[in-house]
């Protein structure tokens, strides 16, 4: 009870700009959230495909990989479908090469989607914090221009207590946005980079098995 009475308390006192910290934060977390979830289930579905996937294209039965693929919205075989398509028309590993990399161009906007909105935000809420500080100051000094000679000292000090914690907030709100920024973009770079590896290793299968094995 204590602690909930000394957050209100610290809340109440910042002012005004306490708030849109406040929403910046509500709207920072919804998303990171929402990333965390969209993000790890992808990763998980990537790689369950992937093992369902495999046999199919170890056996070079590549119309049943390719059909498998295309009934699944999971990022690799989106990926994937694009190498499959191309390969009863293609004639050099170059030409898959290029197919496949047209549709992880496609996928990965969709992993880094609204990402980038917490960096942002981070840093809104550190200006915030700034900014009520400052306004604070700033009426901490008018109202002292007007106390009494006694007065100034306990009421400057007070005011500047009071004017900081809306930059204390604001850090508080911008380092685990930073810090949540940093796990999601390496959880997307992880999803890219297992596509791709993904993409060699489909590649070289289609390169060791002989010409027109699998394409029909």
């Amino acid at each position: 009870m204590q602690t909930y009475s000394t957050i209100v308390n610290f809340f109440q006192e910042g002012g005004f700009f306490m708030y849109p910290i406040a929403l910046v934060m509500a709207v920072g977390m919804a998303i990171a959230l929402e990333r965390w979830l969209y993000l790890t289930k992808e990763l998980r579905s990537n790689r369950k495909m992937w093992d369902q996937l495999m046999p199919a294209l170890q056996g070079g039965k590549y119309p049943t990989a390719m059909s498998m693929a295309s009934k699944s919205d999971v990022a690799i075989c989106k990926v994937l479908n694009y190498g499959l398509s191309r390969l009863k028309s293609a004639r050099r590993r170059e030409d898959i090469e290029m197919a496949m990399e047209e549709g992880l161009m496609e996928i990965i906007p969709r992993l880094e989607r609204r990402t980038h909105y917490l960096s942002a935000f981070a840093n809104i809420a550190t200006l915030l914090g700034l900014l009520g500080t400052i306004v604070g100051l700033i009426q901490a000094f008018t109202a002292v221009a007007h106390a009494a000679a006694a007065e100034k000292a306990e009421l400057l000090s007070s005011s500047i207590s009071v004017a900081m914690n809306t930059t204390a907030f604001g850090l508080i709100v911008a380092i685990p946005l930073l810090l949540v920024y940093s796990v999601l973009q390496s959880k997307t770079t992880q999803i890219v980079d297992s596509m791709e590896m993904a993409s060699v290793k489909f590649l070289n299968m289609v390169s060791e098995r002989p010409q027109g094995e699998g394409k029909s």
